[in-house]
Parts: C-alpha cells; sequence; structure tokens
C-alpha cells in the first residue's frame, strides 16, 4: 500500500495545579489537564492517528498509563517515538490535520507554535501540519470547560 490513514481521538480532564499542555506548547490557563504524563490531549490523538494508521495500536498500548516510566511524559518525546516506528515501518508523514475542542482558553495565539512544535518532533515541514480550535457552544462536557478533547486525522505515504 502507498497510503495509509489514521485517526485518532483524546479526552482529559481539566483539574487546578495542574499546567495546560497542547501540542507541545504550554498554554497560559488557570487549570490544566489530568493524566499520567503531560496530559497533551492534542499530541496523544495525533499519536493515536499515526499508530492507527500503521495497525500499531494506540498509546495505551505504547506508553502504559500503570508504567512509572511515564509519569509527568513529555508528549513531544513520546510522539518521537512514535515517528520511530513509523519510519521503521517504511513511512513518512504526507500530512496531519487536528482539531482541539475547548471551551477556554482562545487558542489561537498558540496555534502557530503547536503547529511548530508537533512538525518538529515529526520531523515535517510546518505546512504538513494543520491544527484547528473551536468551541462547542457551551454544550457537552468541553462546553461546561470540565476536560479538552481533541480529534486527529494522519495520511502516511510509503517512504
Amino acid at each position: 500500500m502507498n497510503f495509509r490513514i489514521g485517526h485518532g481521538y483524546d479526552v482529559h480532564k481539566l483539574v487546578e495545579d495542574r499546567k495546560l499542555i497542547l501540542g507541545g506548547a504550554e498554554i497560559p490557563h488557570t487549570v490544566g489537564l489530568l493524566g499520567h504524563s503531560d496530559a497533551d490531549v492534542l499530541t496523544h490523538a495525533l499519536m493515536d492517528a499515526l499508530l492507527g494508521a500503521l495497525a500499531l495500536g494506540d498509546i495505551g498500548q505504547m506508553f502504559p498509563d500503570n508504567d512509572p516510566a511515564y509519569e509527568g511524559a513529555d508528549s513531544i518525546r513520546l510522539l518521537e517515538a512514535v515517528m520511530e516506528h513509523v519510519r521503521a515501518a517504511g513511512y513518512a508523514v504526507s500530512n496531519v490535520d487536528c482539531t482541539v475542542l475547548a471551551q477556554a482558553p482562545k487558542l489561537k495565539p498558540y496555534i502557530a507554535q503547536m503547529r511548530e512544535r508537533l512538525a518538529a518532533a515529526m520531523g515535517v515541514a510546518v505546512d504538513q501540519v494543520s491544527v484547528k480550535a473551536t468551541t462547542e457552544e457551551g454544550l457537552g462536557f468541553t462546553g461546561a470547560k470540565e476536560g479538552i478533547a481533541a480529534h486527529a486525522v494522519a495520511l502516511l505515504e510509503r517512504a
């Protein structure tokens, strides 16, 4: 196969006394995401999309949340490890498209930084990485500011 496509989804609860990390960027906010690692929901969704494209499972299998080695882990470093698997399988990233669902904070000022951090971790050009943000108009858990979710789609091509 010359092309493979994968979809990823992740969600984390917002809590006090945690940093908010999205796409490897630290976003100033009053709360952050709860998780075993840095809880970077955007990078987690992207990793799942990459792994899914190659039928390699998900990040829960590769980086279990009950393994102390990943406690507080930098998700950008985990993305770099996922990319080693992508390359070992003989594929390269054609492009990725990600959407963050968050009522707050406003993410527009940080989109460029997120794209740059994700592109660098994957070893691709910034124009191969799309990051968008949307609210859910006050609906659901993201609209109620209880958590943040992210979707990602990755297109891989034979290297």
